[in-house]
């Protein structure tokens, strides 16, 4: 397997944007606390469920259409070595690609990946911009606003958490929890920490 270092130089490579930097690793940090839940949670399986979230959109700045992302991706990696199962998993988390989500990893990648943008949406609104900030049911309250962060389908939020099974909002506050782990990283620790 490729080791975290290798996948971040990868990220780094092809995404020059901060925001999509930043959005990897909120998705790596749902993804490895999802392989603890809905995994084995052995040591492998997490670094393998943090790579697939770090990585599943590293190719979207350079080829950002629906003909493009992440079928561009999926060349690149298998290029480079990576496993069919990192592949199908990264396919599997564009509704459009038709890869069936089959596998529980696929399944948290596909419920994590909308909604990590979501809540670091909600995050920076708040007045600290802090994940402290941010409860599960605010997020499921702006989730009606349709005007607020367009991008973000919700309907995928939905759907991704269905497919694993559990309840929204326990797992929009599951994510908020993953995500908080690494809020300096995300600069999402409030405006009083990071003037510290």
């Amino acid at each position: 397997m490729h080791s975290r270092p290798a996948a971040w130089g990868l990220l780094l490579e092809f995404t020059q944007s901060e925001s999509l930097r930043k959005h990897a690793l909120a998705v790596e940090a749902c993804m490895r606390a999802c392989a603890i839940k809905f995994g084995s949670g052995s040591p492998g399986e997490v670094e393998l469920w943090g790579l697939v979230g770090l990585i599943h959109d590293f190719d979207y700045e350079r080829y950002p259409t629906a003909e493009e992302h992440p079928y561009k991706g999926n060349e690149i990696l298998r290029e480079r070595g990576y496993s069919e199962e990192v592949r199908r998993a990264i396919l599997s988390h564009a509704e459009y690609t038709g890869v069936p989500r089959v596998s529980p990893m696929e399944k948290a990648l596909f419920a994590c990946d909308e909604l990590a943008g979501f809540i670091t949406a909600c995050a920076l609104v708040k007045p600290g911009k802090s994940l402290a900030e941010v409860e599960a049911k605010s997020v499921r309250k702006k989730m009606k606003d349709k005007a607020f962060a367009r991008s973000v389908n919700r309907d995928d939020i939905a759907t991704g958490a269905a497919e694993l099974g559990v309840d929204l909002e326990d797992h929009i506050a599951f994510c908020i929890e993953a995500m908080k782990g690494i809020a300096g990283d995300l600069g999402l620790a409030g405006s009083a920490a990071q003037g510290s």
